[in-house]
């Protein structure tokens, strides 16, 4: 990719969402960032806001194959990897692919499927294939799974585990819009939904090599030290009981690389990650259940290990103190 050509690509592909998705910059940047990432986002919040929307509009921007999976109690794991079905004409098994091989994978409320069918979602997620019946299928590139729950319904459901909460690269929400935001969508669905008339500003071989440009963003020492030591503190803090795991360092690590080529630059900030902390970290710590019953969450307390654990490198190197 040339030298510019991926912050400029990014640029066409967030401002063409927000045809979409109206006052959510930060939630569409987001699920940008995870797509460049080569990761994966948890959309979580209240149903009607645009966690459906928010998918369709990406894969469609990104000129990506799409697929949508409605998760429910008696989804089978085969419904979403696929089955090897006997021909009778070829007098063999022809392996008919589920909806798991696409580019962009919707797992529309994944907590109403039973932990057995989630957890066929682990290999696609983590290795970029699905086997069936012993034989290896490659997934295609790029793939991302964008899930969706809401967290106010509990009654049947499945909580994810921790183990596949830690594969999401980030959790989003999205919230409500000002009164004036939920006017303009008003106003934009008059006729018909925007979404309707979308069309794709790049594609698939554009998006792997934005993919790869990330890979290229220069990070300093301070910056990767300052990651471990948020992650570290993580493990240590007196109100969480499972803090975040290497894999969040290199999210965290990732993520940051990814918004500083969507922010136009080649080097990564200390305040890119302090920006992501909380999307990153939050839902891969489990809290105890003092700091549940006292109301905290995950975010507040990532809030609080931002404050607690100091910026390495805030001073020029070599700067020496004065006597």
């Amino acid at each position: 990719m040339e030298a510019g050509a991926g912050p400029s690509v990014l640029i066409r592909l967030v401002d063409n969402i927000k045809k979409v998705i109206v006052g959510k910059e930060q939630a569409v940047e987001l699920a940008v960032t995870a797509l460049l990432c080569n990761g994966h986002a948890l959309i979580e919040d209240v149903p009607g806001v645009g966690k459906t929307t928010l998918a369709k509009s990406l894969a469609l921007s990104a000129g990506c194959t799409f697929k949508r999976i409605q998760f429910t109690p008696d989804l089978l794991p085969s419904d979403i990897t696929g089955v090897s079905m006997y021909d009778q004409k070829l007098g063999n098994f022809v392996f008919r692919p589920g909806p798991v091989l696409a580019h962009i994978v919707l797992a529309d409320e994944i907590n109403r499927a039973t932990p057995k069918t989630q957890s066929a979602l682990l290999e696609s997620m983590e290795e970029r294939q699905v086997t069936v019946d012993g034989v290896t299928h490659l997934l295609p590139r790029p793939f991302m799974v964008l899930a969706t729950q809401n967290p106010v319904e509990y009654e049947g459901t499945f909580p994810l585990p921790e183990a596949q909460l830690d594969r999401f690269l980030l959790r989003i929400s999205l919230g409500y819009p000002t009164q004036e935001q939920e006017l303009t969508i008003i106003d934009r669905q008059v006729q018909r939904h925007p979404i309707e008339t979308l069309q794709p500003v790049t594609g698939p071989e554009e998006i792997m090599a934005a993919q790869d440009a990330v890979r290229a963003i220069y990070v300093d020492d301070l910056v990767k030290q300052y990651i471990v030591a948020l992650v570290d503190a993580s493990r240590r803090h007196p109100e969480v009981s499972l803090g975040a795991s290497p894999r969040a360092s290199l999210g965290l690590f990732r993520a940051a690389q990814a918004v500083a080529l969507l922010r136009s630059r080649d080097y990564a900030l200390p305040d890119d990650v302090k920006e992501l902390a909380p999307w990153v970290l939050a839902h891969r710590m489990v809290l105890t259940a003092q700091a549940r019953m006292r109301g905290l969450d995950g975010r507040q307390v990532v809030g609080k290990l931002l404050e607690e654990v100091p910026v390495p490198g805030a001073r020029a190197r070599g700067w020496a103190a004065r006597p």
